[in-house]
């Protein structure tokens, strides 16, 4: 039995059977039609989604599964103040795998010494969301064909966003990647980032300003200021316009380069981007519904 808790929990030779799996699914989703037939996936959300939680809910209908559980604290046993591990003992006696998303930073790994069932994590706190970085991986691949030897611009919260942070994981792994971190200095990209990049022998370097490093970007990766991760009001407000793109800045872009988002945004990405031929941020979300079905079936079959 295996979890998936952090991107690193995946070699890259496991990640390329995801993203091979994807590929199938995508060109003959027919023939997976009933790949979780008489199974079911808990949706344990303690914190607010619509991408991850209706993703992988679509998923496993796709495949021909079932689905149940909460999206939201409030309507859990949580509320009574049960447990994380009293809640993933229970919910296993009715599930085959567990997808579960938590605001604090390692709840999913407390809920995988606790499961007799395979455990996701769909996002903890500020720290992992691997399944929207197999979204990620899985855009960039069908873009580009490949994952090695690409420009990378992250912008805009690198601090609290747990989406670069696992991106960042998973690219540091492949050979040529070049980072641009693009924030304000108040949500640079914290140390444990910077010093993994290190660590892998991947190249950075960090930026104030979008339009002077557009040219040379092959990815770029956008992310909204979060306002729940903010402890001062007065900071958020300050902060949450910091970096916006609009159709002139893509002006200096590659024609190639692709612009990506997990979403939601706020108006760190203007609507009329949205035309753009550089836009992929709502293909990436279709994309994580596929990956997920390709990682669902991989986690209930066995690597």
């Amino acid at each position: 039995m295996r979890h998936l808790i952090d991107i690193r929990d995946l070699s890259v030779e496991e990640i390329g059977a995801l993203l091979q799996l994807a590929g199938d699914i995508i060109a003959r989703p027919a023939d997976f039609a009933d790949a979780a037939s008489r199974k079911k996936l808990a949706t344990l959300f303690y914190e607010p989604s619509t991408r991850t939680r209706l993703s992988f809910e679509a998923a496993m209908l796709d495949l021909g599964g079932h689905v149940l559980g909460f999206a939201s604290s409030d309507s859990s046993s949580a509320s009574k103040g049960e447990s994380v591990a009293d809640t993933i003992r229970m919910v296993q006696c009715y599930a085959d795998i567990i997808a579960m998303r938590h605001p604090k930073e390692g709840a999913p790994v407390v809920a995988a010494r606790h499961a007799a069932v395979p455990v996701i994590n769909a996002g903890d706190g500020g720290h992992n969301h691997p399944t929207q970085t197999l979204a990620d991986l899985t855009t960039i691949h069908r873009e580009f064909g490949r994952l090695e030897g690409l420009t990378v611009g992250l912008c805009g919260d690198l601090k609290f966003g747990r989406t670069v942070h696992s991106l960042v994981a998973a690219m540091c792994r492949y050979p040529g990647t070049h980072f641009v971190l693009i924030s304000p200095k108040e949500l640079c990209a914290p140390d444990y980032v910077t010093d993994m990049m290190r660590r892998r022998g991947c190249s950075f370097e960090e930026v104030r300003s979008m339009e002077a490093v557009m040219p040379e970007l092959d990815v770029l990766y956008m992310t909204r200021v979060q306002r729940e991760r903010f402890f001062n009001e007065a900071d958020y407000v300050r902060l949450k316009d910091s970096f916006v793109l609009d159709v002139p800045k893509l002006a200096a872009a590659k024609k190639e380069m692709i612009v990506m988002h997990p979403l939601p945004r706020v108006n760190e990405i203007s609507v009329k981007v949205d035309n753009d031929p550089h836009a992929r941020y709502f293909e990436q979300a279709l994309y994580g519904k596929y990956i997920r079905m390709a990682l669902i079936i991989k986690l209930l079959g066995g690597f």
